[in-house]
Protein backbone atom coordinates (compact mmCIF):
# COMPACT_ATOMS: atom_id res chain seq x y z
CA UNK A 1 0.00 0.00 0.00
CA UNK A 2 2.86 2.36 0.93
CA UNK A 3 3.79 1.86 -2.96
CA UNK A 4 0.85 2.54 -4.35
CA UNK A 5 0.53 6.10 -2.27
CA UNK A 6 3.76 6.75 -3.34
CA UNK A 7 3.07 5.71 -6.75
CA UNK A 8 -0.17 8.08 -6.88
CA UNK A 9 1.88 11.31 -5.08
CA UNK A 10 4.21 11.07 -8.00
CA UNK A 11 1.53 11.74 -10.46
CA UNK A 12 -0.28 14.37 -8.50
CA UNK A 13 2.68 15.97 -6.29
CA UNK A 14 3.08 14.34 -1.83
CA UNK A 15 1.44 17.87 -0.83
CA UNK A 16 -1.75 17.16 -2.99
CA UNK A 17 -2.12 13.66 -1.42
CA UNK A 18 -4.35 13.55 1.75
CA UNK A 19 -3.42 10.81 4.05
CA UNK A 20 -3.96 11.85 7.79
CA UNK A 21 -7.60 11.35 9.72
CA UNK A 22 -7.91 15.40 9.86
CA UNK A 23 -6.78 16.54 6.68
CA UNK A 24 -9.46 13.94 5.44
CA UNK A 25 -12.26 14.05 7.30
CA UNK A 26 -14.44 17.21 5.95
CA UNK A 27 -14.38 14.49 2.79
CA UNK A 28 -15.15 11.69 4.22
CA UNK A 29 -19.08 13.13 5.78
CA UNK A 30 -21.87 14.16 3.31
CA UNK A 31 -23.38 17.54 4.15
CA UNK A 32 -26.53 15.92 5.95
CA UNK A 33 -24.30 13.62 7.88
CA UNK A 34 -26.29 10.41 6.65
CA UNK A 35 -22.95 9.04 5.28
CA UNK A 36 -19.34 8.73 6.68
CA UNK A 37 -16.57 6.80 4.81
CA UNK A 38 -13.34 5.77 5.32
CA UNK A 39 -11.29 6.32 2.35
CA UNK A 40 -8.09 4.83 0.90
CA UNK A 41 -6.70 8.67 0.79
CA UNK A 42 -7.56 11.65 -1.20
CA UNK A 43 -5.64 12.75 -3.90
CA UNK A 44 -6.33 16.46 -5.30
CA UNK A 45 -5.25 16.51 -9.33
CA UNK A 46 -4.44 19.72 -10.68
CA UNK A 47 -4.67 19.44 -14.39
CA UNK A 48 -6.53 16.72 -16.84
CA UNK A 49 -3.54 15.64 -17.72
CA UNK A 50 -2.37 14.37 -13.81
CA UNK A 51 -6.12 13.25 -13.42
CA UNK A 52 -5.70 10.69 -16.46
CA UNK A 53 -2.41 9.57 -15.44
CA UNK A 54 -4.31 9.19 -11.82
CA UNK A 55 -7.46 7.16 -13.27
CA UNK A 56 -5.50 4.80 -15.29
CA UNK A 57 -3.33 4.03 -12.79
CA UNK A 58 -6.26 3.37 -10.36
CA UNK A 59 -7.86 1.28 -13.02
CA UNK A 60 -4.09 -0.79 -13.34
CA UNK A 61 -4.39 -1.64 -10.10
CA UNK A 62 -7.85 -2.06 -9.32
CA UNK A 63 -8.35 1.18 -7.09
CA UNK A 64 -12.12 2.46 -6.83
CA UNK A 65 -12.23 5.98 -7.63
CA UNK A 66 -14.76 8.19 -5.94
CA UNK A 67 -15.15 12.18 -7.62
CA UNK A 68 -15.99 14.84 -5.29
CA UNK A 69 -16.48 18.12 -6.04
CA UNK A 70 -17.84 20.83 -3.30
CA UNK A 71 -19.59 17.76 -1.06
CA UNK A 72 -22.99 19.38 -1.12
CA UNK A 73 -24.91 16.52 -2.39
CA UNK A 74 -27.59 15.10 -0.46
CA UNK A 75 -27.71 11.70 -1.10
CA UNK A 76 -24.04 10.35 -0.77
CA UNK A 77 -23.25 10.62 -3.97
CA UNK A 78 -19.75 12.01 -3.46
CA UNK A 79 -19.23 9.72 0.12
CA UNK A 80 -17.13 6.73 -0.02
CA UNK A 81 -17.51 3.57 2.03
CA UNK A 82 -15.64 2.39 5.11
CA UNK A 83 -13.70 -0.64 3.46
CA UNK A 84 -10.70 2.51 3.37
CA UNK A 85 -9.81 0.96 -0.30
CA UNK A 86 -11.89 3.64 -2.29
CA UNK A 87 -9.92 6.77 -3.79
CA UNK A 88 -11.48 9.87 -3.49
CA UNK A 89 -10.53 12.16 -6.23
CA UNK A 90 -11.55 15.77 -5.68
CA UNK A 91 -11.21 18.39 -8.21
CA UNK A 92 -10.98 21.47 -5.99
CA UNK A 93 -7.26 22.30 -7.62
CA UNK A 94 -8.84 22.31 -11.46
CA UNK A 95 -10.93 25.22 -10.69
CA UNK A 96 -9.22 27.70 -14.00
CA UNK A 97 -11.31 29.46 -16.57
CA UNK A 98 -9.59 28.16 -19.77
CA UNK A 99 -11.58 30.19 -22.09
CA UNK A 100 -14.68 32.93 -22.50
CA UNK A 101 -16.31 33.62 -26.19
CA UNK A 102 -18.55 36.60 -25.54
CA UNK A 103 -19.19 36.35 -29.50
CA UNK A 104 -20.24 32.62 -29.80
CA UNK A 105 -21.54 33.45 -25.74
CA UNK A 106 -19.70 30.43 -24.90
CA UNK A 107 -17.12 29.62 -21.27
CA UNK A 108 -15.05 26.36 -20.88
CA UNK A 109 -14.05 26.32 -17.06
CA UNK A 110 -12.84 23.38 -14.95
CA UNK A 111 -14.85 20.63 -13.37
CA UNK A 112 -13.76 22.20 -10.04
CA UNK A 113 -14.50 25.80 -10.00
CA UNK A 114 -17.27 26.73 -8.31
CA UNK A 115 -20.55 27.83 -9.35
CA UNK A 116 -20.24 31.24 -7.37
CA UNK A 117 -16.77 31.67 -9.54
CA UNK A 118 -18.34 30.50 -13.14
CA UNK A 119 -21.37 33.39 -12.67
CA UNK A 120 -18.41 36.01 -11.34
CA UNK A 121 -16.66 35.37 -14.97
CA UNK A 122 -19.58 35.34 -17.28
CA UNK A 123 -20.19 38.73 -14.97
CA UNK A 124 -16.97 40.12 -15.67
CA UNK A 125 -17.62 40.19 -19.64
CA UNK A 126 -21.55 41.35 -18.99
CA UNK A 127 -22.82 37.94 -19.64
CA UNK A 128 -24.95 36.08 -17.46
CA UNK A 129 -24.19 32.17 -16.71
CA UNK A 130 -27.57 32.10 -15.02
CA UNK A 131 -27.26 28.52 -12.87
CA UNK A 132 -28.54 29.69 -9.40
CA UNK A 133 -28.75 27.24 -6.13
CA UNK A 134 -28.23 27.80 -2.81
CA UNK A 135 -24.92 26.26 -2.64
CA UNK A 136 -23.41 28.04 -4.83
CA UNK A 137 -20.66 29.26 -3.31
CA UNK A 138 -19.54 25.97 -2.33
CA UNK A 139 -20.78 23.51 -4.83
CA UNK A 140 -18.49 22.86 -8.06
CA UNK A 141 -19.66 22.84 -11.65
CA UNK A 142 -18.25 19.19 -11.90
CA UNK A 143 -20.41 18.65 -9.21
CA UNK A 144 -23.20 20.29 -10.42
CA UNK A 145 -23.00 18.59 -14.07
CA UNK A 146 -23.09 15.15 -12.71
CA UNK A 147 -26.28 15.75 -10.24
CA UNK A 148 -27.59 17.88 -13.72
CA UNK A 149 -28.63 20.86 -11.04
CA UNK A 150 -31.44 22.48 -12.17
CA UNK A 151 -32.26 25.41 -8.95
CA UNK A 152 -33.95 28.33 -9.69
CA UNK A 153 -34.17 29.57 -13.14
CA UNK A 154 -34.97 26.21 -14.90
CA UNK A 155 -37.93 27.62 -16.59
CA UNK A 156 -36.34 30.09 -18.65
CA UNK A 157 -32.27 28.61 -19.03
CA UNK A 158 -32.80 24.77 -18.53
CA UNK A 159 -31.19 22.18 -16.44
CA UNK A 160 -27.11 21.94 -16.35
CA UNK A 161 -27.99 19.52 -19.68
CA UNK A 162 -29.24 22.47 -21.51
CA UNK A 163 -26.58 24.83 -20.43
CA UNK A 164 -23.79 22.77 -21.53
CA UNK A 165 -22.52 22.33 -24.83
CA UNK A 166 -19.22 19.97 -24.22
CA UNK A 167 -17.15 18.22 -21.70
CA UNK A 168 -14.03 17.15 -21.01
CA UNK A 169 -14.00 13.22 -19.33
CA UNK A 170 -11.20 11.41 -17.90
CA UNK A 171 -12.65 7.41 -18.38
CA UNK A 172 -12.49 4.71 -16.15
CA UNK A 173 -9.01 3.42 -18.18
CA UNK A 174 -7.41 6.94 -17.92
CA UNK A 175 -8.52 8.20 -21.54
CA UNK A 176 -9.80 11.56 -22.34
CA UNK A 177 -12.92 11.88 -24.40
CA UNK A 178 -12.39 15.75 -25.60
CA UNK A 179 -15.54 17.25 -26.23
CA UNK A 180 -15.49 20.53 -25.37
CA UNK A 181 -17.20 22.41 -28.30
CA UNK A 182 -19.08 25.49 -28.29
CA UNK A 183 -21.43 24.35 -31.00
CA UNK A 184 -24.71 24.66 -30.89
CA UNK A 185 -25.55 22.23 -33.54
CA UNK A 186 -23.99 18.87 -33.85
CA UNK A 187 -25.48 15.62 -35.52
CA UNK A 188 -22.68 13.82 -36.32
CA UNK A 189 -23.57 10.43 -34.13
CA UNK A 190 -24.35 10.41 -30.35
CA UNK A 191 -24.46 12.94 -28.09
CA UNK A 192 -21.92 11.69 -25.95
CA UNK A 193 -21.83 13.91 -23.16
CA UNK A 194 -25.15 13.69 -22.48
CA UNK A 195 -23.90 10.19 -20.83
CA UNK A 196 -21.91 11.52 -18.20
CA UNK A 197 -24.32 14.34 -16.87
CA UNK A 198 -26.73 12.80 -14.62
CA UNK A 199 -24.44 9.91 -14.10
CA UNK A 200 -22.83 10.92 -10.65
CA UNK A 201 -19.20 10.03 -11.47
CA UNK A 202 -20.13 6.79 -12.32
CA UNK A 203 -18.80 6.41 -16.00
CA UNK A 204 -15.93 8.82 -15.85
CA UNK A 205 -14.48 11.87 -14.21
CA UNK A 206 -15.78 15.15 -15.48
CA UNK A 207 -12.90 17.48 -15.65
CA UNK A 208 -13.97 20.34 -17.56
CA UNK A 209 -17.05 21.85 -19.70
CA UNK A 210 -18.53 24.22 -22.05
CA UNK A 211 -21.16 26.36 -20.87
CA UNK A 212 -23.85 28.76 -22.66
CA UNK A 213 -23.68 32.18 -21.81
CA UNK A 214 -26.43 34.75 -22.10
CA UNK A 215 -27.31 38.52 -22.09
CA UNK A 216 -27.26 40.00 -18.64
CA UNK A 217 -30.98 41.31 -17.94
CA UNK A 218 -31.43 45.05 -17.86
CA UNK A 219 -34.22 44.77 -15.17
CA UNK A 220 -35.06 41.73 -12.90
CA UNK A 221 -38.83 42.06 -11.17
CA UNK A 222 -39.56 40.15 -7.60
CA UNK A 223 -43.11 39.47 -6.31
CA UNK A 224 -43.73 37.74 -3.49
CA UNK A 225 -47.29 36.05 -3.98
CA UNK A 226 -50.06 35.30 -0.73
CA UNK A 227 -52.45 32.52 -2.14
CA UNK A 228 -54.89 29.80 -0.75
CA UNK A 229 -54.13 26.71 -2.14
CA UNK A 230 -52.17 24.75 -4.68
CA UNK A 231 -54.68 25.15 -6.52
CA UNK A 232 -54.56 28.75 -6.70
CA UNK A 233 -50.56 28.34 -7.62
CA UNK A 234 -50.93 26.63 -10.31
CA UNK A 235 -53.75 29.13 -11.86
CA UNK A 236 -51.34 31.69 -11.03
CA UNK A 237 -48.81 30.39 -12.46
CA UNK A 238 -50.66 29.72 -15.94
CA UNK A 239 -51.73 33.20 -15.80
CA UNK A 240 -48.10 34.35 -15.93
CA UNK A 241 -47.16 32.30 -18.47
CA UNK A 242 -49.80 33.15 -20.62
CA UNK A 243 -49.27 36.74 -20.30
CA UNK A 244 -45.39 36.91 -20.03
CA UNK A 245 -43.98 33.52 -20.67
CA UNK A 246 -40.84 35.33 -22.89
CA UNK A 247 -39.87 37.07 -19.11
CA UNK A 248 -40.56 34.44 -17.15
CA UNK A 249 -37.42 32.83 -15.13
CA UNK A 250 -38.46 31.71 -11.66
CA UNK A 251 -41.28 30.36 -9.91
CA UNK A 252 -41.06 29.09 -6.32
CA UNK A 253 -43.85 27.56 -3.90
CA UNK A 254 -43.84 28.14 -0.85
CA UNK A 255 -45.82 26.20 2.20
CA UNK A 256 -46.99 27.93 5.44
CA UNK A 257 -44.58 25.80 7.29
CA UNK A 258 -41.54 26.68 5.48
CA UNK A 259 -41.73 30.15 6.68
CA UNK A 260 -43.11 28.99 10.20
CA UNK A 261 -39.76 27.82 10.35
CA UNK A 262 -38.00 30.55 9.23
CA UNK A 263 -39.48 33.30 11.40
CA UNK A 264 -38.76 30.66 14.05
CA UNK A 265 -35.09 29.97 13.61
CA UNK A 266 -34.01 32.45 11.22
CA UNK A 267 -34.05 36.20 13.45
CA UNK A 268 -33.10 38.74 10.51
CA UNK A 269 -35.54 36.73 8.08
CA UNK A 270 -38.49 38.95 7.78
CA UNK A 271 -42.07 37.77 5.81
CA UNK A 272 -44.12 40.84 4.80
CA UNK A 273 -47.60 38.81 5.20
CA UNK A 274 -48.73 35.36 6.27
CA UNK A 275 -50.74 32.87 3.75
CA UNK A 276 -51.81 29.48 3.87
CA UNK A 277 -49.11 29.68 0.55
CA UNK A 278 -46.62 31.67 -1.39
CA UNK A 279 -45.05 31.95 -4.77
CA UNK A 280 -41.45 33.54 -5.44
CA UNK A 281 -42.05 34.86 -8.65
CA UNK A 282 -39.13 36.65 -11.28
CA UNK A 283 -39.24 38.33 -14.40
CA UNK A 284 -36.19 39.30 -16.40
CA UNK A 285 -36.11 41.84 -19.19
CA UNK A 286 -33.76 44.04 -21.19
CA UNK A 287 -35.85 47.37 -20.98
CA UNK A 288 -38.47 48.86 -18.87
CA UNK A 289 -41.24 46.53 -17.82
CA UNK A 290 -42.76 49.22 -15.60
CA UNK A 291 -46.13 48.36 -16.95
CA UNK A 292 -45.87 44.67 -16.49
CA UNK A 293 -45.74 45.61 -12.56
CA UNK A 294 -48.71 47.30 -12.81
CA UNK A 295 -50.48 44.67 -14.57
CA UNK A 296 -49.57 42.10 -12.02
CA UNK A 297 -49.65 44.06 -9.13
CA UNK A 298 -53.87 45.06 -10.62
CA UNK A 299 -54.52 41.50 -11.55
CA UNK A 300 -54.01 40.01 -8.55
CA UNK A 301 -55.44 42.90 -6.16
CA UNK A 302 -58.75 42.56 -8.17
CA UNK A 303 -59.03 38.63 -9.60
CA UNK A 304 -57.28 36.92 -6.49
CA UNK A 305 -57.63 39.39 -3.52
CA UNK A 306 -54.26 38.33 -2.38
CA UNK A 307 -51.22 40.30 -0.89
CA UNK A 308 -48.87 41.02 -3.50
CA UNK A 309 -45.97 42.59 -2.61
CA UNK A 310 -43.30 43.41 -5.40
CA UNK A 311 -39.32 44.90 -4.66
CA UNK A 312 -38.56 48.15 -5.02
CA UNK A 313 -34.86 47.98 -4.35
CA UNK A 314 -32.19 45.74 -4.45
CA UNK A 315 -32.57 45.17 -0.87
CA UNK A 316 -35.95 44.28 -0.79
CA UNK A 317 -35.10 41.64 -3.17
CA UNK A 318 -32.23 40.03 -1.04
CA UNK A 319 -34.54 40.09 1.74
CA UNK A 320 -37.66 38.28 -0.36
CA UNK A 321 -34.59 35.70 -1.77
CA UNK A 322 -33.95 35.25 2.41
CA UNK A 323 -37.45 33.86 2.95
CA UNK A 324 -36.67 30.93 0.01
CA UNK A 325 -33.07 30.47 0.84
CA UNK A 326 -33.67 30.04 5.00
CA UNK A 327 -35.91 27.20 4.70
CA UNK A 328 -33.44 24.34 4.84
CA UNK A 329 -31.34 25.93 7.04
CA UNK A 330 -34.66 26.21 9.56
CA UNK A 331 -35.35 22.74 9.16
CA UNK A 332 -32.03 21.79 9.73
CA UNK A 333 -31.99 24.02 12.76
CA UNK A 334 -35.39 22.02 13.88
CA UNK A 335 -34.55 18.84 13.72
CA UNK A 336 -34.22 16.16 11.19
CA UNK A 337 -36.78 14.64 8.40
CA UNK A 338 -37.35 12.42 5.71
CA UNK A 339 -36.31 14.75 3.26
CA UNK A 340 -37.64 13.72 -0.88
CA UNK A 341 -36.71 15.77 -4.10
CA UNK A 342 -39.22 14.52 -6.42
CA UNK A 343 -40.71 15.48 -9.71
CA UNK A 344 -44.21 15.19 -10.95
CA UNK A 345 -46.32 17.22 -13.43
CA UNK A 346 -46.73 20.58 -12.84
CA UNK A 347 -50.64 20.45 -13.39
CA UNK A 348 -50.91 17.37 -10.86
CA UNK A 349 -49.25 18.88 -8.07
CA UNK A 350 -52.34 19.93 -6.29
CA UNK A 351 -54.19 16.29 -6.44
CA UNK A 352 -50.96 14.70 -5.46
CA UNK A 353 -50.02 17.02 -2.68
CA UNK A 354 -53.65 16.47 -1.30
CA UNK A 355 -53.25 12.68 -1.55
CA UNK A 356 -50.16 12.40 -0.32
CA UNK A 357 -51.14 14.58 2.73
CA UNK A 358 -54.29 11.87 2.89
CA UNK A 359 -52.25 8.98 3.22
CA UNK A 360 -49.68 10.08 5.54
CA UNK A 361 -52.03 11.25 7.65
CA UNK A 362 -53.77 8.43 7.82
CA UNK A 363 -50.87 6.30 8.85
CA UNK A 364 -48.85 8.83 10.90
CA UNK A 365 -51.83 11.69 12.16
CA UNK A 366 -49.16 13.98 13.82
CA UNK A 367 -46.85 14.34 10.89
CA UNK A 368 -45.31 17.66 9.79
CA UNK A 369 -45.28 18.13 6.30
CA UNK A 370 -43.05 20.68 4.65
CA UNK A 371 -43.37 21.67 0.81
CA UNK A 372 -41.43 24.13 -0.92
CA UNK A 373 -39.78 23.73 -4.61
CA UNK A 374 -39.50 25.08 -8.17
CA UNK A 375 -42.91 24.35 -8.81
CA UNK A 376 -42.43 25.75 -12.47
CA UNK A 377 -40.85 22.87 -13.36
CA UNK A 378 -42.50 20.57 -11.14
CA UNK A 379 -40.15 19.86 -8.86
CA UNK A 380 -41.24 19.68 -5.32
CA UNK A 381 -39.15 19.27 -2.29
CA UNK A 382 -41.63 17.16 0.21
CA UNK A 383 -40.01 17.11 3.64
CA UNK A 384 -41.95 15.02 6.83
CA UNK A 385 -41.33 14.84 10.19
CA UNK A 386 -42.72 14.21 13.40
CA UNK A 387 -44.50 11.21 12.92
CA UNK A 388 -43.43 10.11 16.44
CA UNK A 389 -43.89 11.83 18.99
CA UNK A 390 -41.05 14.50 19.93
CA UNK A 391 -39.99 13.60 16.54
CA UNK A 392 -37.77 10.55 17.82
CA UNK A 393 -36.69 7.54 15.82
CA UNK A 394 -37.90 9.59 12.79
CA UNK A 395 -35.58 6.94 10.27
CA UNK A 396 -37.67 3.81 11.81
CA UNK A 397 -40.80 5.18 9.63
CA UNK A 398 -38.80 6.04 6.59
CA UNK A 399 -39.43 3.55 4.64
CA UNK A 400 -43.06 3.15 5.02
CA UNK A 401 -42.68 7.19 4.24
CA UNK A 402 -40.94 6.60 0.87
CA UNK A 403 -43.25 4.00 0.12
CA UNK A 404 -46.33 6.22 0.27
CA UNK A 405 -45.04 9.29 -1.27
CA UNK A 406 -42.52 7.36 -3.96
CA UNK A 407 -46.27 5.16 -4.91
CA UNK A 408 -47.91 8.16 -5.12
CA UNK A 409 -45.33 10.22 -7.19
CA UNK A 410 -44.95 7.49 -9.87
CA UNK A 411 -49.08 7.20 -10.03
CA UNK A 412 -48.61 10.90 -11.04
CA UNK A 413 -46.30 10.39 -13.62
CA UNK A 414 -43.46 11.38 -11.83
CA UNK A 415 -39.77 10.73 -10.58
CA UNK A 416 -38.14 10.23 -7.43
CA UNK A 417 -34.85 12.41 -8.26
CA UNK A 418 -35.77 15.31 -9.84
CA UNK A 419 -31.93 17.62 -9.27
CA UNK A 420 -30.43 15.98 -6.25
CA UNK A 421 -29.38 12.65 -7.98
CA UNK A 422 -29.79 9.06 -6.52
CA UNK A 423 -26.21 8.15 -4.97
CA UNK A 424 -26.70 5.72 -2.03
CA UNK A 425 -29.61 6.71 -0.80
CA UNK A 426 -32.38 6.00 -3.45
CA UNK A 427 -30.37 3.09 -5.16
CA UNK A 428 -33.01 0.22 -3.57
CA UNK A 429 -35.67 2.60 -4.46
CA UNK A 430 -34.54 3.48 -8.00
CA UNK A 431 -34.59 -0.72 -8.68
CA UNK A 432 -38.08 -0.44 -7.56
CA UNK A 433 -39.71 2.39 -9.51
CA UNK A 434 -37.15 2.93 -12.50
CA UNK A 435 -38.94 1.36 -15.78
CA UNK A 436 -36.97 -2.07 -16.19
CA UNK A 437 -36.00 -1.46 -19.91
CA UNK A 438 -34.20 1.70 -18.98
CA UNK A 439 -32.62 -0.21 -16.04
CA UNK A 440 -31.31 -2.92 -18.22
CA UNK A 441 -29.97 -0.17 -20.45
CA UNK A 442 -28.17 2.16 -17.58
CA UNK A 443 -26.26 -0.90 -16.47
CA UNK A 444 -24.84 -1.71 -20.24
CA UNK A 445 -23.63 1.64 -20.27
CA UNK A 446 -22.19 0.81 -17.04
CA UNK A 447 -20.46 -2.24 -18.29
CA UNK A 448 -19.40 -1.00 -21.62
CA UNK A 449 -17.48 2.44 -20.13
CA UNK A 450 -16.37 0.86 -16.30
CA UNK A 451 -16.40 -3.17 -16.95
CA UNK A 452 -14.09 -2.94 -13.41
CA UNK A 453 -16.81 -1.42 -11.59
CA UNK A 454 -14.12 1.37 -10.64
CA UNK A 455 -15.54 4.69 -11.17
CA UNK A 456 -17.98 5.72 -8.03
CA UNK A 457 -18.68 2.01 -7.30
CA UNK A 458 -22.14 1.10 -4.89
CA UNK A 459 -24.18 4.62 -6.16
CA UNK A 460 -26.98 4.65 -8.45
CA UNK A 461 -27.17 1.00 -9.67
CA UNK A 462 -26.59 -1.92 -7.07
Amino acid sequence: MDKTLARIASIIGPENLLRSEEDMAPFCLDWRKRYHGRPLAVACPGSTDEAARLVSFCHEKDIPVVPQGGNTGLVGGATPDSSGTELIVSLRRMNRLRQIDTANNTMIVEAGMTLADAQICAERVNRLFPLSLASEGTCQIGGALSTNAGGLCVLRYGTMRELTLGLEVVLAHGRVFCGLSGLRKDTSGFDVKQLFMGAEGTLGLITAASLKLFSRPAEIVTLFIGLNSPEEVIECLTKIRTSFSAYLSTFEMIGKNCLDLVDLHIPHARRPFVAPWTVLVELTHQGEISRFQEEVEDWFMTEIGHEVVIAQSTQDRKDLWLLRESISEAQAKDGISIKHDIGVPTSAIPQFLADAEKRLRHEFPECRIIVFGHVGDGNLHYNISWTRPGNIDLFEDEYRVNQIVYDLVYLYGGTLAAEHGIGQLKMDWLATYKDSVALSIMKSIKQALDPKNLMNPHKILR
